[in-house]
């Protein structure tokens, strides 16, 4: 077996279903764990990824107006490592390597005729579902239940924690800076678990776009910044986007001192195994008086003018 993961999560999923010894290439995005860093590259972005949000968002339009890919797949990278298996996403173009993209390279010249895994992740029960759909195309379906039935068991732990929490203050979830987008798809579904209210986005939905004037109509009680892709200290460069707004120093969030940064690209934008971090950051965030700071300083961060 020679498994290629095109998507950070699917390669996350792989890792944690044993198969990382299968494992034979790499987007450019797989970077967990760190044994998979030093496999052949198969894909690049389109677009220049440095820059600011702004910058980013406007290139990301460019190329999908235009009906091109934001992604690049190397081809030849591809037939040269002759995989068995091919796993991707149909969930979002802009997020990761298309389905469309690896049909088409499939189509060119990867001539070992792999088996092409498509996961679609739009809610937290999806990403259960793709677990099981990598392990059964990879023969180590039981392995895939007993992943599974972990993981939900940490979840339910951390939502039965989160219910003793005697308050759910309202969280605004915030997926990209410049232009304003709120985090939906599975996020929504983890600030409910981890003991608040979700103020924007829908779950099983894509991340909406949304209006400044709206995120200060809510007033949240706290706000996250996770925008997609990025890390923490690129999270940190990017909130001048919020703080230099009129308006955000009167913002209840901030008078409480409860602004806070993800790492979204480890975390809350990769739908896989640590889908259960992701949901352990938020019960940390919102509930210090419960949840011990184990992923503080790792993983999120409280924000500091």
């Amino acid at each position: 077996m020679r498994i290629v993961p095109l998507i950070a999560s699917a390669s996350e999923i792989v890792h944690s279903l044993g198969l990382t010894p299968h494992q034979v290439g790499r987007s450019h995005e797989c970077d967990y764990p760190d044994d998979i860093r030093s496999l052949p590259v198969c894909t690049a972005p389109a677009f220049p990824t440095e820059g600011t949000s702004a910058e980013i968002d406007r290139r990301v339009k460019e190329q999908v107006v235009n009906a091109l890919s934001v992604y690049r797949v190397y081809e030849e990278v591809l037939d040269r490592l002759q995989p068995t298996h091919i796993i991707t996403q149909t969930q979002c173009r802009v997020c990761a390597v298309s389905l469309q993209d690896v049909e088409r390279a499939l189509a060119g010249s990867v001539s070992s005729r792999p088996v092409l895994v498509a996961l679609e992740p739009n809610a937290l029960a999806d990403i259960w579902d793709d677990i099981g759909h990598v392990a059964a195309a990879c023969g180590v379906a039981s392995t895939g239940d007993e992943l599974i039935q972990t993981l939900q068991a940490r979840v339910q732990h951390i939502a039965t924690e989160a219910k003793q929490a005697a308050q759910r203050p309202k969280v605004a979830c915030i997926e990209w800076h410049e232009p304003l987008m709120a985090a939906g798809n599975w996020v929504p579904e983890l600030v409910e678990l981890a003991g608040g209210e979700n103020l924007f986005g829908k779950a099983g939905l894509h991340s909406p776009w949304m209006s400044w004037d709206q995120l200060v109509a809510s007033d949240p009680d706290a706000i996250v910044s996770m925008p997609c892709g990025f890390d923490l200290a690129r999270t940190r460069q990017e909130m001048y986007w919020l703080t230099e707004r009129q308006q955000w120093s009167k913002l209840r969030a901030v008078k409480n001192g409860a602004i806070f940064l993800a790492d979204g690209n480890q975390y809350f934008n990769r739908p896989g195994p640590r889908i259960v971090e992701s949901l352990q950051i938020l019960a940390e965030i919102l509930h210090p008086e419960i949840f011990p700071p184990s992923l503080e300083g790792i993983a999120w961060e409280p924000w500091v003018s």
